[in-house]
């Protein structure tokens, strides 16, 4: 599964947020905009949509910008990620009114992949905007994947 660029700037937006939680002046999307090398008018598209899910709030005029609503550490990533994406049909089949595989009723992929899905959220729900900008000693430690070496291909 990819993320999509809305996604990745939506983190990016949130992350920033939270990295500078306790300071005194809000972030400004021109702030992000130049740390990241982000269009700003895309991020203010962002930030609308985040202060629309009261996750920011927005302020205007001199000395305004944006802060998060909530502490960082009660902002779950899997609830962000949900928000954000529209399509987890990772397959075909996932979709009932797409569906037209026929190997539908023996095929044992779609419940692997469900399982996958769940686990990968899992994951996310387990990590909190605080833990994405927490100092590297501190960080959630993820198990690494195990990589299996590629097999050979028969002639």
């Amino acid at each position: 599964m990819r993320l999509t660029q809305w996604t990745d700037y939506t983190l990016r937006v949130l992350m920033y947020c939270a990295q500078h939680q306790g300071r005194e002046s809000p972030v400004t999307i021109t702030e992000i905009a130049e740390h990241h090398h982000i269009s700003r008018s895309h991020l203010t598209k962002i930030v609308q949509e985040l202060a629309a899910q009261s996750l920011l709030e927005t302020s205007r005029g001199r000395g305004g910008g944006i802060r998060l609503v909530r502490p960082a550490n009660s902002i779950q990533l899997g609830a962000i990620v949900r928000t954000t994406e529209r399509d987890f049909t990772l397959v075909e089949c996932f979709d009932p009114m797409q569906n037209q595989c026929c190997l539908n009723p023996q095929c044992g992929l779609k419940a692997v992949l469900t399982r996958a899905m769940q686990q990968y959220f899992a994951v996310l729900d387990g990590v909190t905007l605080a833990d994405l900008v927490a100092s590297p000693r501190s960080t959630v430690a993820l198990p690494l994947p195990r990589l299996r070496p590629p097999r050979a291909i028969p002639d």
